[in-house]
């Protein structure tokens, strides 16, 4: 659970690899060997044999930071007490890796360090509100305003930026992290940088609590501020590495993890390597996206590993969703649970033994899911993801104002950008779910906070999913509208409901609208002014489904990019590959993941598949074999045998992106 930044690469010293972003342009199979003090008398020999036997091609690596595994000569950095006189356990392994063909990324965290530093510099450091620095493990936290971050980590950088042509850095815990490793809150910092930088930018003094969204502005400012002059550094010293972080801005790819944690709340989310690296990729996608698989339950117990079904679907879903197969552990790789790098193995194996499919991937879903990623977003990731139908994730809109036509629908749960109504206006259609109208939307006549009741069907011709229940359950806010001419949903407020003898005895039925539909210009526009989004997260409601599915066949005319007879449970991924002019259908099997458990997935077998577009060829990749393909009516249909945990389909030729008619 890293705070910011990672992976960046270079190499010089190995020109038959030698490539312009490569990191866009090669396949990546990632271990990162997260090292403790202890592990800098390592044999880089067996490790780099260890990750060649893996079929590994990238090695996340620790550098320097808190603990350097080298022999460095800047002050206030200190190598290992672990380093064995007259080793550089780091120079060796890079050696090591470059000589086998595998590129190596160094690992800096700057987030603590020494008590000498404080003593000398107390300045740099972050203070709590009472003035005390924050101490853990006997290591000082620094400041992302302060003089080390500002100034002094880039005398580090230099040196290893020109000692060693490493591949990439890797910068773990960047910029102020909310607590510590036990989960201790660390609150704003009060350094006098810190307190100045405020003052100047928001003409105020520091909120008392780090949820203050405008502190959070302000953090993640000053973290793009730093990570812009790391990003310059290192292009002017390593010009071909790449720049890779936690944060999107600035850099070439983007890091994030699928991890668990023994007090996280439930429900625990299974599609989490698929949110970052859709999620990642579509914000940006002229950046790679590394979605580090972690191997342990949670920071206590680092060698404790997480279900080896668990592993399997994390890196199935990143590489169907284009991105990076990247696998952590602490320590090296002689682990005492080896559990999860056997489950690792096979997919590692797999995706080298077919590397042309992972490169150049780009998402070809006509849907655009807006974040903010929170519990409204992850209920529509899993509604879009059950229903089969393909859609990117995204920051932001700017990869649909520059490719209008590649999307048929957006699906927004907070603040619509306003520049999305030009493309509304020319044809488009919008789907909000919240509190939050959009535009061509009057305002509220009052709003209702955690209402407990119902939504009455007014229209069941709109709404054939529901056809069995006239009422959908309503729990949380709700914003009242002015009446609709025709409504289609109403609100029941709450009534009673006990005893049974009193329950729905004073039922009101109302004319305030559930669902508000009209028309924008020459597009469509369906708001939901209720947290149906949430609902479904935490509830997984059937009938909420059904209304959702039944908005986006009416906003798409019934024209969806995708039909299938897949499970709800079988992950479908339609990526493109323009390069190779093919389109890549992948499945990912989540039929073993029940609650907290992760088991053996069901086969799926004859899985039909219907998706829009002209193909010349379908080709089942593990079953090495063709598949029968016929067209009707614009689009390509085939059949899976089976999916047993993850499976692709190669459509050679034509489009799977084509605009409906």
């Amino acid at each position: 659970m890293s705070r910011l930044l990672s992976l960046a690469l270079i190499v010089a010293s190995v020109p038959c690899l030698a490539q312009k972003r490569w990191w866009m342009e090669e396949p990546i199979r990632l271990i990162q060997t997260n090292l403790r003090e202890t592990d800098s008398n390592l044999d880089a020999k067996r490790l780099v044999d260890q990750l060649v036997d893996f079929r590994a091609n990238v090695l996340l690596f620790g550098m320097g930071g808190i603990v350097a595994h080298y022999p460095t000569q800047v002050e206030f950095h200190y190598p290992s007490a672990y380093l064995p006189a007259g080793r550089d356990t780091f120079g060796e392994v890079l050696e090591q890796a470059h000589a086998r063909g595998i590129r190596v990324i160094g690992r800096f965290d700057f987030s603590r360090t020494q008590k000498p530093v404080y003593d000398a510099h107390p300045e740099w450091f972050f203070r709590r509100a009472s003035g005390e620095p924050f101490i853990y493990n006997g290591l000082y936290s620094t400041c992302i305003n302060g003089g080390y971050y500002r100034e002094h980590i880039f005398r580090i950088l230099t040196e290893a930026l020109t000692r060693y042509e490493v591949d990439g850095l890797f910068f773990n815990m960047f910029g102020n992290p909310r607590s510590d490793y036990s989960g201790n809150r660390m609150g704003p910092c009060h350094c006098a940088a810190c307190r100045r930088l405020y003052r100047e930018r928001y003409g105020g003094e520091l909120p008392a609590s780090d949820d203050d969204p405008q502190y959070r502005q302000f953090l993640d400012a000053c973290a793009r501020e730093v990570a812009a002059e790391i990003g310059k550094l290192i292009k002017k010293l390593r010009p071909e590495a790449s720049f890779n972080t936690y944060i999107q801005e600035h850099v070439d790819g983007i890091m994030s993890e699928s991890n668990t944690a023994v007090d996280r709340p439930l429900p625990l989310w299974p599609y989490s390597a698929s949110d970052n690296v859709n999620y990642n990729r579509n914000s940006e996608p002229e950046k790679m996206a590394i979605n580090l698989s972690m191997s342990f339950i949670d920071y206590a117990w680092r060698f404790a590993a997480v279900p080896p079904n668990e592993i399997r679907v994390r890196l199935s879903q990143a590489i169907a969703h284009g991105g990076a197969l990247a696998q952590n552990m602490h320590g090296t790789m002689d682990q005492e649970d080896r559990s999860f790098l056997e489950a690792a193995r096979p997919l590692f194996r797999w995706h080298a033994e077919h590397e042309d499919l992972y490169v150049g991937q780009e998402n070809a879903g006509r849907v655009l899911l807006l974040g903010p990623r929170n519990d409204s977003y992850r209920g529509f990731y899993r509604l879009l993801s059950e229903q089969h139908i393909p859609f990117r994730a995204s920051s932001n809109v700017r990869t649909l104002l520059a490719h209008p036509r590649e999307f048929d629908l957006v699906v927004a749960t907070s603040q619509v950008p306003a520049e999305l109504e030009s493309w509304v206006r020319s044809g488009g259609r919008l789907l909000v779910a919240g509190l939050t109208p959009p535009f061509g939307i009057d305002g509220p006549v009052k709003r209702w906070e955690g209402v407990r009741g119902y939504f009455r069907i007014r229209d069941h011709a709109l709404f054939p999913s529901l056809r069995q229940t006239n009422l959908l359950f309503l729990y949380g806010d709700y914003l009242e509208f002015a009446p609709e001419a025709r409504p289609l949903l109403t609100l029941i407020p709450p009534s009673m409901f006990g005893p049974p003898e009193k329950v729905f005895t004073d039922k009101v039925e109302t004319d305030k609208p559930g669902l508000i539909l009209g028309e924008i210009g020459q597009g469509r526009l369906a708001y939901l002014p209720w947290d149906v989004g949430a609902l479904y997260y935490r509830y997984s409601s059937h009938h909420h489904a059904g209304l959702v599915a039944d908005l986006i066949d009416h906003l798409v005319d019934g024209q969806r990019q995708l039909r299938t007879s897949a499970h709800p449970l079988i992950e479908i991924t339609v990526m493109r590959q323009p390069r190779r002019n093919r389109t890549l259908v992948h499945f990912v099997n989540l039929t073993g993941h029940s609650q907290t458990g992760w088991f053996d997935p069901v086969p799926v077998r004859d899985v039909r598949v219907r998706l829009a577009g002209s193909f010349e060829a379908a080709r089942w990749v593990r079953g090495a074999r063709e598949l029968p393909l016929r067209h009707e009516s614009g689009a390509g249909e085939f059949t899976l045998p089976e999916v047993s945990g993850y499976e692709v389909v190669v459509l050679e030729g034509g489009s799977a992106s084509a605009p409906l008619d």
